[in-house]
């Protein structure tokens, strides 16, 4: 799964790296632990230009009741999220990349969960969707009527890492962020080939400290190997 990351890049950083070309919300402060419901920045196309948008992790969907059901819908399984309620909408139309350093797991040892941080040289492009959820609460001229949300999408991992946890995030390639982002894309059965034909990741994993087991902790601390 992926409860957890680190996401410290500038918006010129981002920009750059994705070729985004427009910029919309504040962009969250950089974190070396970001935590579900947290702002995120997410890559998306959308209205012809490549975006970077600040959006809240946990997905709500939009014909949810209230925006509780986010803390149980910040990952979607890549297997299914063709086929689930939940997800199979924005599968189809709302893909999104969520930049990030790396991402922490925790690994069951002897009783006791040991974090680890999983990594490259670069930017992880986690695989993602995002949903607009319109706010019942508000009126419809509204500025804020409609919340943005995100969900990573996750995948069995590989022996490398299955040892850690048994799923990781689907970290999509270069070659095919155009792909992920295409909104010309809106054919499920397209959408489970694509997810199939993404790579392995090749990560580095290392043991950290447990002091980010607090998401009161944040700090380049907590990406240093023990």
């Amino acid at each position: 799964m992926c409860g957890r990351y680190a996401s410290t890049r500038s918006d010129d950083d981002l920009s750059s790296l994705f070729d985004a070309v427009v910029r919309l919300g504040d962009p969250p402060e950089p974190s070396y632990n970001v935590a579900p419901t947290d702002p995120v920045r997410i890559v998306l196309d959308r209205d012809d230009d490549r975006q970077l948008r600040t959006v809240r992790w946990g997905l709500v969907p939009s014909w949810a009741k209230d925006k509780k059901i986010a803390s149980r819908l910040i990952n979607a399984r890549s297997e299914t999220v063709t086929e689930k309620p939940a997800f199979r909408k924005a599968a189809a139309k709302r893909r999104c990349l969520i930049p990030a350093d790396g991402y922490y797991e925790w690994e069951k040892r002897e009783g006791a969960k040991v974090p680890h941080f999983l990594h490259t040289d670069g930017v992880l492009a986690m695989a993602g969707l995002y949903e607009l959820w319109p706010d019942p609460s508000l009126d419809d001229d509204d500025p804020n009527k409609w919340f943005w949300s995100t969900t990573v999408l996750t995948t069995t991992a590989t022996d490398t890492l299955g040892h850690i946890h048994d799923r990781s995030p689907v970290v999509v390639p270069g070659d095919l962020w155009s792909a992920w982002l295409d909104p010309g894309l809106t054919d499920l059965a397209g959408v489970a080939d694509l997810l199939q034909s993404i790579p392995e990741p090749h990560l580095t994993p290392y043991e950290v400290s447990t002091a980010v087991n607090s998401v009161r902790n944040n700090g380049p601390e907590l990406v240093a190997p023990v």
